[in-house]
């Protein structure tokens, strides 16, 4: 039986480059994410270079009822997911009460809905074959909270409690499920999430296919908990070790005051 991949947020960084690694070990890919044009070129490169099959499903993730359109497409076409990427998601640089709330409303329901909703729709079918990875993207912004980044972190904390609380439920069913927890990576994060332009200082970030190649090692292995880098693992450690009450301070320290 063929094995697929379906990765979303898959037009491109982080969620691209995963693809990409997917396709080189010759796993066929749905592709999923707003920019069709960019999943089309995507599509074509993945076929030509690695002569896998690729489909594309373009659709906005933030909107109601997206995962079981999706889930309607791939059992349409007869598609056997084996791996679920949740890679989708973006964040809001600022003070949470100078943000129209619509838009926490769709990162709630692109960070958060969106991504049980597939979980849940694609892991009973893998629990029923007894086969099936899952890896989803978290942050190392899921382990404090962090000002300035409010509701982003805390769907980030939501997908690392969800991934680890999930991976213990499905334990004796033959699917593993892993969490991806990256810092800050040079993709188009920093520019969506509205980061003024004065703190960009690109040098010490951590480039994506880096990022993507370690998530996608773990995930193969099995391995719950996935952070990158030394300095992230650090980060992590830090901020569980420090007192409570203080982290938000730490947090909003290094956003403010910390070139990115």
């Amino acid at each position: 039986m063929e094995k697929w991949a379906l990765v979303t947020g898959a037009s491109g960084g982080i969620g691209k480059d995963i693809s990409r690694l997917f396709a080189a070990d010759k796993i066929n890919l749905v592709l999923v994410a707003r920019n069709k044009n960019k999943l089309e070129e995507n599509k074509r490169e993945f076929e030509k270079t690695y002569g896998i099959k690729t489909e594309i499903f373009s659709c906005d993730l933030s909107e109601p009822h997206s995962p079981e359109k999706i889930y309607e497409y791939t059992r349409n076409k007869s598609i056997n997911i084996k791996y679920l990427i949740n890679n989708a998601g973006f964040g809001k640089y600022g003070d949470f009460i100078k943000q129209d709330f619509s838009v926490y409303e769709k990162m709630i329901e692109l960070n958060i809905k969106s991504l049980a909703g597939l979980t849940h729709l694609y892991a009973r079918d893998m629990v029923s074959q007894r086969e099936g990875r899952i890896m989803n993207i978290a942050s190392t912004a899921a382990f404090q909270p962090v000002p300035l980044l409010n509701v982003y972190a805390s769907t980030k904390s939501f997908i690392l409690n969800f991934s680890e609380a999930l991976r213990n439920e499905l334990k004796e069913t033959g699917v593993s499920v892993s969490v991806l927890c990256p810092g800050e990576t040079r993709t188009s994060f920093h520019k969506t999430a509205g980061f003024p332009e004065s703190k960009f200082k690109k040098s010490h970030l951590m480039e994506s296919k880096e990022v993507a190649e370690i998530g996608y090692k773990g995930m193969m292995r099995g391995k719950a908990l996935i952070i990158p880098g030394l300095f992230n693992k650090l980060l992590t450690f830090s901020s569980r070790l420090a007192p409570r009450r203080v982290v938000p301070g730490i947090s909003r320290f290094v956003i403010e005051k910390i070139k990115i």
